[in-house]
């Protein structure tokens, strides 16, 4: 709506017939226009008519034909919107002046909007005709009179201004009132429709609330894009800001050592936190869970022996099944190493699995063996060396799915051999391992490596060590998948909004693959919380998982001397088609090639990626 001022304004106040006396009231009597002199600024110096103040009594509420006797009288003023309204010639307006000294620089939060004064009637000519500078001229020590001296709105004299501007009292007392008391009595904004208004916008009404609230008050920008709105404060506990931002700032205070103000926040983040509720909540309940672990380790214990404990294995499992994230990303491993055996033309596959879980990549692996040419299947020979930890005894498990997969073999006639080696740095060669020489030597790290601590937890760095002494068994190919995550070195702000931005992509991937009432998802995100705990409350070699992005995988395969194997295109294609396979397909889920490696993740987060080396 436009005003159709042309740059300049009359005086705010004087021009709109807001006056106040010595004895506080109202002059009723529209035409009667009272005189106040100023001293001239020299003894001895007349004053001239112009200089003279004309300040016209008014009523409450006045019809458009007062108004318009008001503007051929001189008396410059901007509508907002007028309506047709009876003439109250006899409505009188109760009286509010309290005092206010003019030179007090706080002023009271419900009573303390002053009368802008100035030498003459004059315009103001402003550089930039946007409203919001046109708020700040009126209430900002910038502004400027025709005669160069400032007044700064407040009853403060500016620079270049004399004393003597304030010398009579009634130039001492200013009216104060409520902005919503002021539209209401003096201008009728209670009733139906709108009115004529001396506001006549958002930022007249903000500016002086504002200088109603000083204690609320925001610096006021000069900016032409400065944003109108404004913040008033309540009594009600402060709203709860967006709960990732919220953990990165407790995390904050934890890495500065003030456990009170992260405690505060985890308390606010505890209010919305639900084990059962969205999938946001869930994570918010086993972020809180894992700071707090970090706050005080006794009172929230979050044992590092769980993540190796059976429980946890298995529900890892689950989490390989539910999730065509991981699911694709052992696919895209036995893909790659199928390809690399065909390149060489062998037919005799022998892989070498640093943590074979309970196998069920290598179902898929003897499914796709089986569905090779008669001629090809026949000749096929694949053969597993499971590498076992003797400190945990997983001799035993391990022989269960050993023979869980000869099973599978021979009922879909594949010719299959397993094995079990104790891992060990100095047995990792090709005679200990059995490898022969018409084999094609395939090396699977699979969710494997982020486990084995880097030089940045031991001197040791048992990570770089294992890739070198792979690459010591010139193998065929070796892949790696992993989670896809900045939470090795670190700083804890930056894991913390990793680790929540990561798990809420994968908790709401859930949400689409794994029905609520499945008992087993319950078993999965409580996995998953077991790793978020470990990677946010531990450090050192507690902190077990030290997921890395793949731009870093690739950067110390590269120092460890190998070259990336790009997947070809018919792999890609064939995991996309995986993916969209069945009734419904997957829809969220994204299958990318990128930098040699193929990322699977959802809604444009990447989750895990698959890769192949030599």
């Amino acid at each position: 709506m436009s005003s159709g001022f042309s740059g300049g304004v009359p005086d705010f106040f004087t021009a709109g017939g807001r006056s106040t006396s010595r004895n506080s009231s109202f002059n009723t009597n529209l035409n009667a226009e009272q005189q106040f002199p100023f001293p001239p600024p020299l003894p001895g110096i007349m004053l001239e008519p112009a200089g003279q103040i004309r300040r016209p009594n008014f009523i409450g509420k006045r019809s458009l034909a007062d108004f318009q006797q008001q503007s051929q009288q001189g008396l410059g003023f901007y509508l907002r919107n007028v309506k047709l309204r009876p003439n109250y010639q006899h409505a009188s307006i109760p009286s509010i002046s309290p005092e206010v000294s003019p030179m007090s620089n706080s002023m009271n939060s419900r009573y303390g909007i002053p009368i802008v004064q100035q030498h003459r009637l004059q315009q103001l000519t402003l550089p930039n005709r946007n409203v919001n500078n046109l708020c700040t001229s009126f209430f900002s020590p910038n502004l400027a009179g025709n005669d160069g001296n400032f007044n700064t709105g407040m009853g403060l004299p500016g620079p270049g201004s004399g004393s003597d501007v304030f010398g009579y009292e009634s130039e001492k007392k200013m009216m104060s009132h409520r902005l919503q008391e002021l539209e209401k009595e003096l201008l009728g904004d209670d009733d139906d429709g709108e009115v004529a208004s001396v506001v006549t916008s958002s930022e007249w009404s903000e500016t002086i609330q504002n200088l109603i609230a000083p204690c609320n008050q925001k610096s006021i920008s000069l900016s032409p894009s400065s944003s109108s709105s404004s913040c008033c404060s309540t009594s009600a506990s402060p709203p709860i800001p967006c709960t990732r931002q919220s953990f990165v700032d407790a995390a904050a205070a934890i890495s500065d050592g003030n456990m009170e103000s992260a405690a505060e926040i985890l308390t606010r983040l505890q209010q919305v936190a639900n084990p059962r509720g969205t999938s946001e909540q869930r994570v918010t309940a086993y972020m809180v869970s894992a700071l707090k672990s970090r706050m005080n380790p006794t009172e929230h214990p979050l044992p590092v022996s769980e993540l190796h404990g059976k429980e946890h294995t298995l529900s890892t499992q689950m989490l390989y099944d539910v999730s065509p994230c991981f699911k694709l990303g052992f696919m895209a491993a036995n893909l790659a190493i199928l390809e690399a055996a065909s390149e060489q033309g062998l037919h005799r596959i022998h892989v070498v699995d640093f943590d074979i879980g309970h196998g069920g990549q290598y179902m898929h692996f003897l499914h796709a063996l089986a569905a090779k040419k008669p001629d090809d299947r026949r000749a096929a020979v694949l053969k597993i060396t499971a590498l076992a930890d003797s400190v945990s005894g997983d001799e035993e498990k391990l022989k269960i799915v050993g023979e869980r997969l000869k099973a599978l073999a021979d009922k879909i006639n594949v010719c299959f051999k397993f094995s079990i080696k104790n891992l060990n740095f100095d047995g990792l060669n090709r005679e200990e391992l059995g490898v022969e020489p018409a084999e094609a030597l395939a090396v699977n790290f699979a969710f494997r490596l982020h486990k084995l601590p880097d030089e940045s937890v031991t001197t040791e760095n048992f990570r770089d060590e294992m890739l070198r002494r792979v690459k010591g068994l010139s193998p065929t190919v070796m892949t790696v998948v992993e989670q896809d995550m900045n939470a090795n070195t670190a700083p804890l702000t930056v894991r913390v909004r990793e680790t929540c931005e990561h798990y809420a992509a994968l908790f709401d991937s859930l949400e689409a693959t794994v029905p609520r009432e499945n008992p087993n998802r319950v078993r999965v995100e409580e996995a998953l919380g077991r790793k978020m705990g470990n990677s946010v409350a531990w450090e050192g070699r507690d902190r077990v998982e030290r997921c890395e992005v793949f731009g870093k995988w690739r950067a110390r395969m590269s120092m460890a001397g190998f070259q990336p194997v790009p997947m070809s295109q018919p792999v890609a294609d064939s995991l996309r088609a995986k993916l969209n396979s069945g009734t419904r397909g997957n829809p969220g889920f994204t299958v990318n090639e990128e930098s040699g490696g193929i990322c699977f993740g959802w809604m444009g987060r990447t989750l895990a990626v698959a890769s192949a080396w030599r």
